[in-house]
């Protein structure tokens, strides 16, 4: 049996998401972006961080039918035959603007079947995912995945609740609206790098959108590091929203930040080792009690060090070839093909 059905059980449906989450809105960036996603399948035979082609933020005012319609034709555009196929998520606008509708309807309706997922900005409570499903569905879209975008304080204290409808797959932190959404009350260097790890306030938003998310089996995902030449800066909060906050995907608004995310995000190379030598010990005891340098292991901690190496090949790491029968196809979820 394969090592998730034997030690997740319940959880064996739980969502499994490449890391990185990149986002592009101008048009020149998006056809950069996805030809860059391409370049990283080819090398590491899978897709090892998505791409957004954003709407809310990318679209010209005015302009917003022009822009769905450019993200159709990019869609539509795509290699969907390669062996590695894309993974192109949408952020659409907020639903109570006046694009929502004919985003969906454009998007959904000619290319949902190449979507991975739609992406909800500032979504304030269960209502807003539930017009959005209606949106979606009528559009097409009756199996695409939601992730959602926390950006208020009203829609934290309800993270639990949108952690746990079916159709969201993804709970992001907006870091900087959240931060206005104060009214003052927290200082702007809440938003920089080291202020969104101190600030009281922003620390428990990020521990209770990731407490939600691993509650229900979904995906908690980081917020953007804005200070995009700083790289040190970035590789640290990275490292501190995987290791620190539990966090397992993070926001990209630059191609640069694409590998120390990756990098961030993969288990340390003697914690990989470790779970590859238990878990196929484990697989030769069929999955009986072991004892591995004097320690003992049972299911329980064969859970986590099986989770260990899934988050190593999401983020592109080498796994031992004894490894491979586990991994080929990889337990992703899937979802709609063209």
């Amino acid at each position: 049996m394969h090592p998730r059905d034997v030690l997740l059980g319940p959880q064996a449906g739980q969502r499994l998401l490449p890391v990185c989450d990149h986002y592009s809105g101008v048009p020149a960036r998006m056809r950069k972006s996805l030809a860059l996603q391409a370049e990283y399948s080819q090398r590491h035979g899978r897709c090892v961080f998505d791409v957004t082609l954003d709407c809310e933020d990318g679209a010209p005012v005015g302009g917003e039918a022009e822009h769905a319609a450019r993200v159709v034709e990019l869609l539509q555009g795509l290699d969907w035959t390669a062996a590695v196929q894309p993974r192109v998520g949408v952020r659409v606008h907020p639903v109570d603007h006046r694009a929502f509708e004919a985003d969906v309807a454009t998007i959904v309706g000619a290319a949902g079947a190449r979507l991975a997922y739609l992406m909800l900005p500032k979504v304030e409570g269960l209502a807003d995912v539930q017009r959005a499903v209606l949106a979606v569905d009528a559009a097409g879209g009756t199996t695409l995945p939601l992730h959602v975008l926390i950006e208020s304080p009203l829609a934290l204290h309800q993270a639990f609740e949108l952690a746990a409808h079916a159709r969201v797959e993804s709970i992001s932190f907006g870091l900087m609206d959240f931060v206005s959404a104060h009214g003052g009350a927290i200082p702007a260097s809440a938003m920089g790098v080291q202020g969104q790890f101190s600030h009281p306030l922003v620390r428990r938003a990020k521990l209770e959108i990731a407490s939600a998310c691993h509650a229900h089996g979904k995906v908690p995902a980081h917020c953007v590091v804005t200070e995009i030449k700083d790289l040190p800066a970035l590789r640290q909060a990275a490292h501190r929203a995987a290791h620190e906050f539990g966090y397992r995907r993070m926001w990209s608004i630059h191609p640069q930040q694409i590998e120390p995310i990756l990098q961030a995000f993969a288990p340390p190379a003697d914690e990989l080792d470790l779970a590859t030598a238990i878990i196929l010990a484990a697989a030769q005891a069929d999955w009986a009690p072991i004892s591995h340098q004097g320690q003992l292991h049972d299911r329980a901690s064969y859970r986590y060090h099986w989770q260990v190496l899934e988050r190593a090949q999401q983020t592109g790491a080498a796994l031992d070839a004894a490894l491979a029968r586990f991994f080929v196809p990889p337990p992703t979820v899937q979802h709609l093909r063209p």
